[in-house]
C-alpha cells in the first residue's frame, strides 16, 4: 500500500511523535500541574490572574493578548490601535471594564479622538482558544454639521464645541455613514456601557450631552476566556489532541475508499501535530523543547511530501511581489493608503466635470491655479487648487498637504474634500471659502473688521494652529503661517490653509531635521537660518503667528519702504519703541495714547511671539491664553532681535552683532536662490 520510501517515511514520523508525547508527559509530571504564576496586583486591581499577565513574567503564565502595563495607580491594556486603563476585572462573569487613555475625563468638553478604532473581529480561533471580544452595548457618535440639526431628535447638540458656522451633534446607538445628514460630516466614535443593560436605556433616554459623556466615563467591558476556555495544562491539551486525532483515524478507515486509508495513515499524525502547534499560537508564548520535537517529524513530512508545490507558489508570488512594487511609484502606493483612510479620490474627468471646464478661475500661484467647482445635484460649492507639474516636483508636497489634511477635523483649519492624481494632473479639493484670504482684508485702505472681531479672527486662528501642535497623535508643523494662507468662510470664521510645506512629528519631540527649512521671507523663525537661535520646533510657527499678528493689529505690512518716516518703516520695531515709550520719564507716547486696547494688546503678544530665541517665545496654548485674557496684565517682553544695537545690553552686543550678520547673510543667498 503505496511506495515504499513513504511508507519509511510514516513510520518514522510515528516513531518520533510516540517520542515526543513521552516528553510531554514527563515534563507536565515534573511541573506537577502547577503553572507557578501566582496571582499579582496591577494599579488599584488585586489578586489578578490568567489569562492576565504583566509585563516581564514568564511566557507560560497568562495570554500575550491579555498583558497588563502597571504603574503605582492605574493599569493598561493594548486593544488595537489603542491604549485603555482597565478600572475593574471580573472574573465571575469573565469580563473587564476598560477606559481609552485619551478621552480627558477633566475637560469641560471633551472629545474621543478621531481615528480611535477600538473593535477586535474575532472571538475563537480554529482550535477553539478564546481571542479578545470587545462586548459594548452602545456607541457614542460626533459629527460636525454646517448647519443646525433641526429634524432630528437623536442629535444631541454639543454646544462647547460648536461655533457660528459648525454645529458639532452627538447621538447614540448606529455611527453608519447613512445616519449621517448630507451637511454632516463625521468627527469621532466611542463605545461605552455594557451589553446586557436595561438601566442603560432609561438612561440614555431625554440624555443630553452631559448624560453622554457620564456613561462614557464608564467605560465599556470586554469579556475574556471562561474558565472552561482558559489556558489549560500541557498534558490536558495533549489529550484533547490525541483524542481528536483518533477520531479522525477512525473516521477514515470506516469508509471503504482507498483514499481515506491513505490519508489516515498519512494524515492523523500531522492532525495531531497542528492542533498542538495551535495551542502555542493561540496564546501567544514560545514553544517549549516538546514542541521542537514535534517539529522535526513535521519537517521530514513536508521534504518527502510537499516540497516542490510549495517552493514553485513561492517563487512565483515573490516574482508578481516583485514586479508590482517596481512598476508603482512612490505616490500611487501613498495614494493606495491613502484612499482608505482619507478623503475621497476623484478621477480627472469628475475634476473636469466639476469646476465646468475650469471656467470659474478664483486665483493663481506659484503652485497653480484655483478654480470654483460646484457638486451637483447637491449644490455644495468647492475649490480646486490645480497643481502644476513644475510645481509638485516629486509629489512630495502633494503627498504632505494629503497626509496632513486627510488626517485634520477642526473648525478652524480648512477642510480637505479630495483629490485626484493621474500621471502628472494632480489636483487637491477644498471646501469654498466665499470670503478669501485674510489679506485683502488687513491690508485694505479702509477698515473691515472692528478690534473685536479681529481678536476674534486672530483666537481663532490660534485654535487653527494649536490643534495641529496638539490635537493629533503626530504633530504638524505648518511652517508657512502668513495672511495668504488664512482663508475666511462665509461668516469669516479663520481656517488654517495651504500644507504643501507642512511636516509630521512625534508629538514633544522638539527636534526638526534641517532639511524642513523653508517658508516665506519675512514670516521665518531665526532658527529656520540659523541654528544659533535655538532649535526648529512648534515654536517656529509661533514666530510666523506673531508677524501675521503684528500685520493684523497694524493694518499694514510690517516691512514697508515706502512708510513716512524711516523708524516706520519696519513695523515691530516701530510699534515697541511706542509701547516702551510710556515708562520713560512719565512721558506718554500720543501714537499709545490713541491706540485702542485690544490693538495694543494684539501688538504685545505679537512681540511675545518673535522673541529671538526660539525658547523665550510661548507656546500656542499660552497665546490663546493671552488672547482670551484682557489687555491689562500683559508684560512688555525683552526687545525682539530685529531692533537697533542701541538696546541690546553691553554683555550681549557681540555675540547678537555676529548672529544677526550671519543671518543677514543667509537671508541673501535663500533670496538669491528664489530668483534663480
Amino acid at each position: 500500500m503505496g511506495n515504499p520510501g513513504a511508507f519509511r517515511c510514516s513510520v518514522t514520523l510515528q516513531a518520533l511523535i510516540v517520542f515526543s508525547l513521552i516528553a510531554v508527559f514527563a515534563a507536565d509530571h515534573v511541573q506537577g500541574g502547577d503553572d507557578g504564576c501566582p496571582p499579582f496586583s496591577c494599579g488599584h486591581l488585586q489578586d489578578i490572574s490568567s489569562p492576565f499577565r504583566r509585563r516581564g513574567d514568564p511566557l507560560e503564565c497568562g495570554v500575550g493578548a491579555y498583558e497588563l502595563g502597571c504603574t503605582s495607580s492605574k493599569a493598561t491594556i493594548h486593544i488595537n490601535t489603542g491604549t485603555y486603563y482597565v478600572t475593574a476585572i471580573n472574573y465571575t462573569n469573565s469580563y473587564f471594564r476598560v477606559m481609552d487613555t485619551n478621552f480627558d475625563t477633566n475637560s469641560s468638553c471633551p472629545l474621543p479622538l478621531w481615528n480611535r478604532l477600538p473593535y477586535a473581529g474575532s472571538i475563537l480561533d480554529s482550535h477553539g482558544f478564546w481571542d479578545l471580544s470587545i462586548r459594548s452595548g452602545y456607541t457614542a457618535c460626533f459629527a460636525n454639521c454646517s448647519r443646525a440639526v433641526t429634524n432630528n431628535g437623536a442629535y444631541k447638540p454639543v454646544d462647547c464645541l460648536s461655533a457660528d458656522n459648525s454645529h458639532v451633534y452627538v447621538w447614540v446607538y448606529d455611527c453608519s455613514v447613512q445616519e449621517l445628514e448630507p451637511y454632516c460630516g463625521y468627527l469621532a466614535m466611542i463605545p461605552f456601557g455594557d451589553e446586557y443593560s436595561s438601566n442603560m436605556q432609561l438612561q440614555l433616554q431625554g440624555a443630553s450631552y452631559a448624560d453622554i459623556i457620564q456613561l462614557i466615563t464608564k467605560g465599556f467591558t470586554v469579556h475574556f476566556p471562561e474558565e472552561e476556555y482558559r489556558k489549560p495544562s500541557l498534558s490536558k491539551v495533549t489529550n484533547i489532541c490525541l483524542n481528536n486525532s483518533t477520531s479522525y483515524f477512525k473516521e477514515l478507515i470506516s469508509h471503504a475508499s482507498f483514499v481515506n486509508w491513505i490519508r489516515a495513515f498519512f494524515w492523523s499524525d500531522i492532525y495531531f501535530y497542528r492542533c498542538l502547534d495551535g495551542y502555542f499560537i493561540s496564546y501567544h508564548t514560545t514553544r517549549p523543547v516538546v514542541a521542537q520535537l514535534i517539529a522535526v517529524p513535521k519537517f521530514l513530512f513536508v521534504l518527502c511530501r510537499f516540497l516542490l508545490a510549495p517552493l514553485a507558489v513561492w517563487i512565483f508570488l515573490v516574482y508578481k511581489y516583485l514586479k508590482t512594487r517596481i512598476t508603482i511609484d512612490a505616490v500611487e502606493k501613498f495614494l493606495r493608503i491613502q484612499q482608505m483612510i482619507g478623503p475621497t479620490r476623484y478621477a480627472y474627468t469628475d475634476i473636469v466635470a466639476l469646476t465646468s471646464h475650469f471656467r470659474d478661475k478664483l486665483g493663481q500661484g506659484g503652485y497653480g491655479s484655483v478654480y470654483k467647482g460646484v457638486l451637483l445635484p447637491g449644490g455644495a460649492h468647492f475649490a480646486v487648487k490645480m497643481l502644476e507639474g513644475n510645481s509638485s516636483c516629486n509629489g512630495d508636497d502633494f503627498i504632505s498637504e494629503v497626509s496632513t489634511l486627510g488626517r485634520i477635523h477642526h473648525v478652524n483649519v480648512v477642510r480637505l474634500v479630495g483629490f485626484c492624481s493621474e500621471e502628472l494632473r494632480r489636483a487637491l479639493v477644498y471646501e469654498y471659502m466665499p470670503h478669501g484670504s485674510l489679506d485683502k482684508y488687513i491690508f485694505s485702505a479702509e477698515k473691515s473688521f472692528s478690534w473685536d472681531k479681529l481678536n476674534e479672527i486672530a483666537l481663532g486662528i490660534a485654535r487653527g494652529i494649536n490643534y495641529l501642535h496638539q490635537g493629533c497623535d503626530m504633530q504638524i508643523l505648518h511652517f508657512d503661517i502668513k495672511p495668504h494662507n488664512i482663508l475666511l468662510d462665509s461668516n469669516f470664521v479663520p481656517k488654517v490653509a495651504d500644507f504643501g510645506l507642512a511636516k509630521l512629528y512625534p508629538r514633544g519631540d522638539s527636534f526638526v531635521p534641517l532639511s524642513a527649512m523653508r517658508g516665506t521671507i519675512g514670516y521665518i523663525a531665526p532658527e529656520m537660518i540659523s541654528r544659533s537661535f535655538g532649535v526648529i520646533s512648534s515654536k517656529s510657527d509661533v514666530y510666523s503667528f506673531g508677524m501675521l499678528l503684528l500685520e493684523m493689529a497694524g493694518g499694514r505690512r510690517n516691512a514697508d519702504p515706502n512708510a513716512a518716516t524711516s523708524s516706520q518703516g519696519y513695523y515691530p520695531s516701530w510699534v515697541y519703541d511706542q509701547l516702551t515709550l510710556q515708562g520713560e520719564a512719565g512721558e506718554i507716547s500720543p501714537v499709545i495714547a490713541d491706540m485702542h486696547e485690544l490693538e495694543k494688546k494684539l501688538c504685545v503678544i505679537g512681540l511675545w511671539c518673535i522673541q529671538m530665541r526660539s525658547r523665550d517665545r510661548p507656546t500656542m496654548s499660552e497665546v490663546m491664553e493671552m488672547l482670551e485674557a484682557g489687555a491689562d496684565g500683559l508684560q512688555m517682553p525683552s526687545r525682539p532681535f530685529f531692533c537697533d544695537e542701541g538696546h541690546i545690553h553691553v554683555e550681549d552686543s557681540y555675540h547678537f552683532t555676529s548672529e544677526l550678520t550671519t543671518v543677514s547673510e543667509e537671508f541673501t543667498v535663500v533670496l538669491e536662490e528664489d530668483e534663480e
